[in-house]
């Protein structure tokens, strides 16, 4: 994540270097707690492959993922970097441009609106992009678990059940990794230091109730205080009744920041009151209502993803996804591609 101050270069790195572990939201302990309880936490009507105790154990650790392959190289973290975080100013526009809550549909739409007011996304952030394409990645990997499931349970269509059950025990695979991922994103998007311009410590902006200025604020919020005083189990006591609205996804995730957004001030003040010192439960209580909230939004999201899956179309040449649980199309053309 490269967010920091004007200051000199050689300063700039050394500030980075001290501060690692300021990049990664929640920590590996944090992202894991959501990732297990949000698959804990699916309803019946998911189906039986992501309830197994490994794919739960599996979805945590893929939680982690994104923030475990940094630094693969300049190219790589140079353009991934900005996915995991939205820098929403204290009115709750990004860096005064779009509102959280009135995002644009696209990422070249977003990137011309924060040129507009003489920002760009590589300063900005991208987060609510990552959580959207990763939600949607896992409504398409849905409608394909779905057409395989019924294509390998059709007798009409035995002659390539071979290929129709093992693409499907493929997809099962894929889809536990693209749930890992948007669980990441979706975790960013539930720590209030990952949306907002005050991301480690109050930084270069007027400061007149007297805001913890350290370098090392984000690093200590979300890593030793979490790992210290937060369980499972009471993430999991903490989420809230399944929520899968059928609202646009794009307005969901805006206002899913811009709730998070809304805590930065609490959170600031909290430490100002010793809220976060080793030993108070404020602290503790604060990060385990985040996290619950984080694997409340996992859990309805892969629920949403589920419903949705239905009107997709999968295969090339795409076939809508309806054609083939009615029978009226067997997909295997499309899915091995004979083109």
């Amino acid at each position: 994540m490269k967010r920091v101050a004007s200051v000199p270069a050689l300063a700039a790195a050394l500030m980075v270097a001290l501060a690692p572990a300021s990049v990664f939201a929640w920590g590996g302990s944090g992202h894991r707690m959501i990732g297990v309880a949000a698959m804990k936490a699916l309803p019946a009507e998911l189906p039986g492959f992501l309830k197994t105790p490994q794919a739960i154990v599996d979805v945590g650790e893929f939680s982690r993922e994104p923030d475990r392959i940094k630094r693969a190289g300049k190219a790589f973290d140079s353009d991934r970097d900005q996915g995991h975080f939205l820098d929403l100013d204290d009115n709750g526009a990004v860096l005064g441009g779009p509102k959280a809550t009135a995002l644009p549909p696209t990422r070249q739409d977003y990137e011309k609106a924060l040129q507009a007011v003489g920002q760009n996304s590589w300063k900005a952030g991208y987060l609510p992009y990552s959580i959207i394409e990763d939600y949607q990645q896992l409504s398409q990997e849905f409608a394909y678990w779905k057409a395989l499931k019924f294509a390998e349970s059709n007798p009409a269509w035995a002659a390539h059940k071979p290929f129709f059950t093992a693409d499907r025990i493929r997809r099962e695979g894929q889809i536990l990794i693209a749930v890992g991922y948007l669980s990441h994103f979706v975790g960013d998007g539930s720590q209030p230091l990952h949306v907002s311009v005050h991301f480690n410590g109050w930084g270069d902006y007027p400061n007149p109730n007297g805001y913890s200025a350290s370098r090392t604020f984000h690093a200590d919020f979300e890593g030793a205080l979490v790992r210290q005083g937060v369980t499972q189990a009471d993430v999991e006591k903490a989420m809230s009744p399944l929520n899968a609205t059928a609202e646009p996804i794009d307005q969901r995730i805006g206002a899913y920041l811009a709730a998070t957004g809304a805590l930065v001030v609490p959170l600031y003040e909290l430490d100002k009151a010793g809220g976060l010192k080793a030993g108070d439960p404020r602290g503790p209580a604060f990060a385990t209502k985040q996290i619950a909230i984080g694997a409340s939004e996992l859990r309805d999201l892969i629920v949403m993803a589920w419903r949705g899956a239905d009107k997709q179309s999968v295969g090339w040449r795409p076939i809508p996804l309806g054609d083939i649980l009615s029978g009226k199309v067997d997909p295997y053309n499309a899915f091995y591609a004979i083109d």
